[in-house]
């Protein structure tokens, strides 16, 4: 089992703790629901040190990253960056990630928690002979997301640094503790997501800043299931149990997003490409919404009358809503919003009406 940095201090604050692809992370501190609220209405702070990150060095990085990931990183100027996934031959999703470009490197933070698949799949095709040099940073980077309408104000107080202009998915270089970092623009919850990137070993002195600078705002810590709770809300989707190689990025809705139809070849575009110019995508990733307090389990399925249409990929109590809502993956003739579906949760069907994405956004 690994373990964060921060594991004391998530003790000291109350943590309940699961394993996350190997790491003991919190799952909340207490109040799931006060966790919930302090994201929407001030800012909360998360630790993400878990997530997969890997860093590219060399002067072919982004030509081989070019050649084998989905979207087009040729027109990225330092500072700036973009959502992209790695797709097998037939078009199915192995990975999701943000590449952030850097003068000396690409740094990649995958989008869900999915342990070292990411850098084990791009392993695969560093060939020999190519100047580009891959190192897995998931123990030795450190990750804190602040989130909240309150995020940019503790990120300026606490750091020192100006985010209130930040496009998603860009950066800014600051120094923390003594050691460079990455202020990223991060889309987690549909609030301001600020995440903070910095070597491991500082992770406790970025910490500690932030709550004190966040006091002011009643600043809490948020587990895993208040941040699953806020990004379904959300309508983001992530890699492991919405993104994984029963998809194609278009069935995601990630037109525009994490593919380029025209950059080029890389694996899986023909199947993309095709899909666009003729349009026939056979799945929807939509929202349901179920009346019932169930939590439908991942792959759990879905039936219009007594047909199988689909199935469940995500599922989380919504404080917001007070409801269950879930991410489905229904056929496309059953993914408007309003229709009527039921989903198997054992011996049992629940009700569930499709809703349009996202559940919430910020007023």
């Amino acid at each position: 089992m690994k373990y964060s940095r921060l594991h004391q201090q998530h003790t000291q604050l109350g943590a309940t703790f699961e394993e996350i692809t190997g790491w003991e992370m919190p799952v909340h501190y207490g109040d799931v629901a006060a966790e919930h609220r302090a994201v929407r209405q001030a800012v909360g702070i998360a630790d993400l040190s878990h997530r997969g990150k890997l860093r590219v060095t060399g002067e072919d990085r982004v030509k081989w990253l070019q050649s084998v990931i989905s979207n087009d990183i040729l027109p990225l100027q330092p500072g700036q960056g973009r959502y992209s996934s790695l797709l097998t031959h037939k078009g199915k999703m192995l990975t999701y990630f943000r590449l952030y470009m850097q003068s000396d490197a690409v740094t990649v933070e995958d989008v869900g928690e999915i342990g070292e698949t990411t850098f084990q799949v791009l392993r695969k095709f560093l060939l020999y002979g190519t100047k580009a040099k891959m190192e897995n940073c998931t123990e030795t980077l450190g990750l804190l997301l602040i989130s909240g309408p309150k995020a940019a104000q503790v990120v300026q107080s606490a750091f020192g640094v100006d985010v209130m202009d930040l496009k998603p998915v860009d950066f800014v270089t600051a120094q923390i503790g003594g050691h460079p970092a990455l202020v990223l623009c991060a889309e987690e919850t549909g609030e301001v997501d600020i995440e903070i990137l910095l070597p491991a070993e500082s992770l406790q002195t970025a910490w500690m800043s932030a709550l004190q600078a966040g006091a002011k705002f009643e600043i809490r810590a948020i587990g895993a299931q208040a941040r699953e709770a806020l990004r379904m809300e959300a309508g983001i989707p992530k890699a492991g149990p919405d993104l994984n190689e029963e998809i194609v990025p278009p069935e995601a809705n990630l037109e525009g997003k994490a593919f380029s139809l025209n950059k080029g070849c890389y694996p899986g575009q023909e199947v993309v490409a095709r899909m666009d110019t003729y349009g026939n995508v056979r799945r929807k990733l939509v929202g349901l919404v179920l009346p019932d307090p169930v939590i439908p389990p991942h792959g759990a399925k879905l039936y219009r009358g007594d047909r199988e249409v689909g199935w469940i990929s995500s599922a989380v109590h919504s404080p917001q809503l007070n409801k269950t809502i879930a991410f489905g993956f229904p056929l496309r003739d059953f993914s408007t919003a309003g229709t009527e579906l039921t989903v198997e949760c054992g011996d049992s069907k629940h009700p569930a009406t499709i809703h349009s994405l996202p559940f919430y956004s910020r007023p």
